[in-house]
């Protein structure tokens, strides 16, 4: 089992590190979107950089990556809530830390909302309100995610979902405070940079 359990972590790490937003950049307007904007590669940037549908493409294969990382799981390791959370990890982590582009990546939160609605549904539904909500009335795409990320946690220790789900939902908060702690700033200093839709992309 434990050599299974490493290629599938391998696996779902490779499979967290497909650069999305770059790639797509690139097919799309050959364009290489860590030169523009934020320089991020998640789908933020790409949004801003390219428009709404290539934004939308790439948030929708970045979650895409992170429900997939746990359905292999369940289905090659049925029942052992280690192994999804293990997996969903690997994709997190490939995601944030790519080894196709030199250990960079996005910020998490895409892979982040993937792994969880697979493996937390409910408390994930609450969390995409929160983050609609607070992004709605803001703007601010990074304040949205960390109030998504909070009420994950919220909502999970309320529902007493698996103690093992709580603390990984509680490390992927810290872990997406951690990824942000530059929009955190700027957010502290008015000078975050708002999504406004209807206008040209920077």
């Amino acid at each position: 089992m434990n050599g299974s359990l490493l290629l599938l972590s391998i696996f779902c790490y490779l499979l967290g590190s497909i650069p999305t937003g770059l790639w797509l950049g690139k097919a799309w307007k050959g364009m290489d979107v860590r030169q523009h904007g934020s320089g991020n590669l998640g789908a933020t940037n790409v949004f801003r950089v390219l428009g709404a549908v290539p934004g939308a493409i790439t948030l929708s294969l970045d979650i895409l990556k992170g429900v997939t990382a746990v359905l292999l799981a369940k289905h090659y390791f049925p029942g052992d809530l280690r192994v999804f959370i293990a997996a969903g990890l690997a994709a997190i982590v490939g995601h944030t830390m790519s080894v196709f582009v030199k250990f960079r990546g996005g910020k998490g939160v895409a892979t982040s909302a993937g792994v969880f609605f697979a493996l937390l549904p409910l408390p994930s539904l609450f969390a995409l309100i929160a983050f609609a909500i607070v992004f709605g009335i803001s703007h601010y795409v990074s304040l949205g995610s960390l109030s998504g990320a909070f009420t994950l946690v919220l909502s999970s220790f309320f529902l007493a979902s698996p103690k093992p789900l709580t603390w990984t939902a509680a490390g992927i908060f810290l872990f997406v405070i951690w990824t942000h702690r530059a929009n955190i700033t700027r957010l502290r200093q008015g000078t975050e940079n708002r999504i406004e839709w209807g206008k040209p992309s920077a």
